[in-house]
């Protein structure tokens, strides 16, 4: 039996992310896929493996994926009514072709794009709400090729300390991680996903995922979402700031962040 949306989101509220949730229908999923693949070709592989941000503004096809009713539905039941989509990208884990001894042995692959383990809250500069991130699968989602692994329960936590990572590869623009101490990593569970579902979980929960190992492709389209009562705030250790947000449910009487409106194609 599918479970219903406050069900889903009562499960949020415990262990701080839900996987497998349906989303895009096959059409939705085909028009994805070959109008990422037109990214690709303008702007190579290399910058579209984790530089695409705001093309959601310029895009019709990325924005509809961005306000998709199943998409907001389900945030709109976590957030509340009013919401802002704060930030949007395509994170793409492109196939290795081959695997190392290390990574035979579970080990990470030096060199090779991972992200390390973090709270997404981390690098960002605002207060005032929760942020939802969703991963929306352009691409089946595995344990082979990179699957989103977290730790239930670890937003309860608070905000944990980050240090810079040691290892070669974090996709992480800071290149931070939280250190292995302070981690139960015995607890951590994979996010799989088949293309056209999502997942969503907060920007407290402890997250990250290890290369892809495999010869297919991993992609998704990452989107962040605030409620209307999140403001930005300025701290010297959460410098990354949000000047393309747009309202997209409900209405905004606080108007702590612009509201763009896209110019799209």
């Amino acid at each position: 039996m599918t479970p219903s949306l406050s069900e889903l989101c009562a499960t949020y509220c415990d262990h701080g992310f839900l996987t497998g949730v349906p989303a895009l229908d096959p059409k939705e999923l085909e028009r994805a896929t070959e109008g990422f693949s037109r990214l690709e070709r303008e702007f190579g592989l290399e910058y579209a493996q984790y530089s695409l941000h705001t093309v959601r503004l310029k895009y019709r096809w990325v924005m509809s994926l961005a306000t998709h009713p199943k998409v907001l539905e389900l945030i709109k039941g976590i957030l509340g009514p009013n919401v802002i989509l704060l930030d949007s990208r395509f994170i793409c884990k492109y196939p290795t072709k081959q695997k190392s001894h290390e990574a035979a042995c579970g080990q990470h692959n030096h060199g090779l794009p991972f992200v390390a383990w973090h709270q997404d809250i981390r690098y960002w500069g605002f207060e005032g709400g929760s942020v939802a991130s969703v991963w929306l699968a352009l691409d089946d989602v595995d344990r082979e090729n990179g699957v989103l692994q977290v730790i239930p329960g670890s937003h309860h936590q608070g905000l944990l300390p980050h240090i810079t990572s040691p290892r070669l590869g974090n996709m992480l623009t800071a290149n931070q991680e939280i250190p292995d101490h302070l981690l139960n990593t015995s607890e951590a569970v994979e996010c799989p996903l088949q293309a056209r579902q999502m997942s969503v979980h907060d920007g407290l929960t402890v997250h990250g995922s290890e290369p892809n190992l495999s010869t297919r492709r991993r992609c998704g389209f990452v989107i962040r979402y605030v409620p209307t009562s999140a403001y930005p705030v300025q701290d010297p250790d959460r410098l990354r700031t949000f000047n393309a947000t747009v309202l997209v449910s409900g209405v905004d009487e606080y108007h702590h962040f612009p509201n763009n409106a896209p110019n799209l194609q």
